[in-house]
């Protein structure tokens, strides 16, 4: 057990989602984000990468040390197979004790799996960068319980996981992040988006969006975001005994 504080920590990165054709050739896939962002933090850590999206899993799952659960455009109680499949897979993960980061789709799939609720929020789409702090201070949440985060959600978690603990909210957003006993974290905002790509999805959104959204939604991301803090949290939670 005490092998995940060792410098080759192994993440397997789900991956939900397919990034646009005309973004993918400059920003990379959504594992390649989260790739950056967490070698910036620890240039050790053994990323893979499992195309959940199309029914791709680790032969056991102790290949890795621990999982991430990206970001997507699906919601998690669409009726895919893969999704399905998904879900059970996060049970399995929660029984066996083994480490779970979820970000965006992954935070809402672990309330999905583990007896909370996600639904379309009546509130609209959650956009721009999202000032939080954490509720109570955490061993893991080192450099001040404030983060700011880029956000772009219709889907919220309704109620989180059975026995979980909701360790950020906003109003708009009232379970922002939450913590399941010492082997899941999820969070609703995006600490692997840079500036630009999120830009790029909004105009690719633009017409979804409408003007109104589209520019508020461009003024609400001036604001400084706190990708590097919440990578290094995510790091130091999967590397906490």
């Amino acid at each position: 057990y005490g092998s995940i504080n060792m410098k080759n920590l192994s993440i397997g990165i789900l991956k939900t989602d397919t990034v646009r054709e005309s973004l993918s050739p400059e920003f990379g896939e959504y594992p390649d984000m989260f790739i950056r962002l967490l070698k910036e933090i620890d240039d050790e850590l053994n990323l893979v990468t499992y195309d959940v999206e199309h029914q791709e899993y680790p032969n056991n799952i102790n290949e890795v040390d621990a999982y991430l659960i990206t970001g997507s455009k699906y919601s998690v109680y669409d009726n895919e197979p893969w999704i399905i499949a998904l879900t059970e897979f996060v049970r399995e993960l929660h029984r066996e004790h083994k480490k779970l980061i979820g970000i965006c789709f992954g935070h809402q799939m672990v309330a999905h799996a583990l007896g909370g609720s996600v639904d379309k929020s009546s509130e609209g789409w959650g956009l721009g960068v999202s000032e939080s702090t954490l509720i109570s201070a955490e061993s893991w949440g080192t450099g001040g319980n404030k983060f700011n985060l880029l956000m772009s959600h219709q889907d919220q978690v309704m109620a989180p996981p059975e026995n979980a603990r909701v360790i950020a909210a906003t109003k708009f957003c009232p379970i922002l992040a939450c913590q399941l006993e010492d082997h899941v974290l999820t969070f609703q905002g995006h600490p692997e988006f840079d500036k630009s790509y999120y830009r790029a999805l909004m105009d690719v959104r633009r017409e979804r969006l409408g003007d109104e959204l589209y520019s508020q939604a461009l003024e609400g991301a001036t604001k400084p975001t706190d990708n590097p803090k919440v990578a290094q949290w995510i790091v130091n939670f999967l590397r906490k005994e």
